[in-house]
């Protein structure tokens, strides 16, 4: 008997992925403030960052669904030692965008499974994406084009849509890119007869 699967989460892009896969599973965003968790790992290396959000997530959903695995997951994005944040201004993403111009960020995605308050597994996968060089002119026309859904990406691209432009090179999987590691998340169900092996 397979285990119950729970996503910790309301992304849809999460989801689709999973639904894809031809997982049975039910989501939960968590009841989490992030970025108040987030204040309390000043120095932690981005890694972590994403790592200690997926588990919180996990553990606040796995306490409404007693013996299920918990699905967390969380996605830093990193260019150096900063760390980026989903933009809340179209002044904001702009900024965001030319500091990226030319350098290479990287996307750091983390798994958490957690079952009954207890973590069963975790993982971090990376992806590193190099931005062409941009001009503010480009950056304004692509930001006008794109909207309010620079606001729904750390990095106010979506690589899927029209911000496949911005980039000149990609080392990482698509799933990473999309912040849910999708190859390690399964063989790890597999190897826990969650799912069919």
């Amino acid at each position: 008997m397979t285990v119950p699967l729970v996503l910790a989460s309301s992304s849809p892009f999460r989801r689709m992925l999973l639904e894809n896969a031809g997982l049975a599973f039910e989501s939960r965003a968590a009841d989490i403030d992030e970025r108040k968790i987030e204040a309390g790992l000043e120095g932690a290396s981005p890694d972590q960052v994403a790592l200690t959000l997926a588990r919180a997530k996990a553990v606040d959903v796995s306490r409404h669904f007693p013996g299920a695995l918990v699905i967390g997951s969380d996605q830093t994005m990193s260019l150096g030692s900063r760390v980026y944040h989903k933009p809340k201004t179209l002044a904001e993403a702009k900024e965001n965008l030319l500091s990226l111009s030319d350098r290479t960020h990287r996307l750091n995605s983390a798994i958490a499974f957690v079952r009954d308050d207890e973590i069963v597994w975790e993982h971090v996968a990376h992806a590193d994406l190099t931005v062409r060089k941009l001009n503010e002119t480009f950056v304004d026309r692509y930001l006008s084009r794109v909207g309010e859904k620079v606001y729904g990406s750390v990095g106010a691209y979506q690589l899927e849509g029209e911000g496949i432009q911005l980039f000149s090179r990609i080392e990482g999987d698509y799933f990473t890119i999309l912040g849910l590691p999708m190859l390690p998340l399964l063989e790890k169900l597999r190897e826990l007869g969650a799912i069919d092996g």
